[in-house]
């Protein structure tokens, strides 16, 4: 008797033991790739948000405009003949701004990048809502930046010149399921102009440092 008792106590005990343990594995496997889309889209969501932020308030904090990063050469008629570019501007800029980037990215709590648990169990139903599994930015990989020129046609004998800013930010990300690597590519205005005559035929690409 005492026998028997003790094989339905173990019995039991594997059972209880058992059951749990299938459950997590289920879940894990089954819910894992969603979870993994989930916390990649939200933080991408939200890097470029944060990127458009930073270079928004490095422009603002430092004062630049057009003029302190492009300057004009003309002709003795006023014309615009050719547009160099202030390099050492260029590169403060691209170096404080990836600065205030990568930490605002590192700052990023589980209140904006989480993942609300009814988008996992029932989406349909309870998108967005209950607590929050936690995601955290790791560590970025890479962050980098270029610049370059985009003319376009503004109306009759007017362009618009712009400075667009390329932002590229890689990030490591620990997830309820694992580690997962996060690209962010985001295309920011840093400065524009319009320019009434001819776009002239010689520019400095803010890339490249050279005609």
């Amino acid at each position: 008797m005492n026998r028997r008792k003790r094989n339905r106590r173990r019995v039991l005990f594997f059972v209880i033991f058992l059951i749990p343990l299938i459950a997590i594995l289920f879940l894990r496997y089954s819910v894992s790739p969603l979870v993994q889309e989930l916390a990649r889209a939200r933080v991408d969501n939200r890097a470029s948000y944060i990127i458009n932020e930073a270079v928004e308030a490095v422009l603002r904090e430092e004062a630049v405009d057009y003029e302190n990063i492009i300057l004009f050469e003309k002709d003795i008629n006023g014309s615009i003949t050719a547009l160099r570019t202030n390099m050492n501007e260029i590169n403060h800029l691209k170096t404080r701004i990836l600065s205030v980037i990568d930490t605002m990215l590192l700052d990023l709590d589980v209140n904006e990048i989480g993942i609300p648990l009814g988008s996992v169990i029932l989406p349909e139903l309870f998108s967005g809502t209950g607590p929050r599994l936690p995601v955290r930015v790791m560590s970025i990989s890479r962050s980098d930046a270029e610049f370059r020129n985009e003319f376009i046609e503004a109306g009759i004998n007017q362009s618009l010149q712009q400075i667009m800013m390329d932002v590229i930010v890689t990030m490591t990300i620990l997830t309820p399921v694992g580690t997962e690597t996060v690209t962010t590519i985001s295309q920011v205005v840093v400065a524009e102009t319009v320019i009434v005559g001819d776009i002239p035929d010689s520019y400095v690409n803010v890339d490249q440092g050279k005609p």
